[in-house]
């Protein structure tokens, strides 16, 4: 009989992720939000103005990636680009219709949080000490 693998924070950590990430895309799912969706809307809201190139960075995907994204928000009436005409900065932002979806997907995280607490107080706090060591200011 073999020995279990020693710990891995790693794959904890990679664990978990999965777990939180399928519970937040359910949640996110009948709101027609996807989790990239989400974190590019939520780019957006947080940095308006900001680039395709920068919120390319920021959700680690191309800015072709970013683009085509952000033209399906934009057809969905969710972001709204002031210049989208070719050579020129755009100027992309959230429209209402995106600001209430946002604040829709934010109460779901909100139950989430609340459920995961409930189950793990002690994991809750451990990360949030952590998270606090690891990068301050977040």
């Amino acid at each position: 009989m073999s020995e279990p693998p020693p710990f891995s924070p790693t794959i904890m950590l990679l664990t978990v992720s999965r777990v939180w990430d399928a519970a937040l895309t359910d949640a996110l799912k009948p709101l027609g939000l996807t989790t990239r969706k989400y974190g590019l809307l939520g780019h957006i809201r947080g940095n308006p103005g900001i680039s395709f190139s920068e919120l390319g960075r920021r959700s680690r995907i191309t800015a072709q990636s970013a683009h085509t994204a952000v033209a399906a928000l934009a057809a969905a009436g969710l972001v709204d680009d002031g210049t989208a005409h070719a050579g020129a900065a755009s100027t992309l932002r959230v429209t209402a219709a995106g600001n209430a979806l946002l604040d829709r997907a934010a109460e779901a995280v909100v139950r989430l949080d609340a459920e995961f607490a409930a189950q793990h107080p002690e994991l809750r706090e451990a990360l949030r000490t952590l998270m606090d060591r690891v990068m301050p200011g977040s």
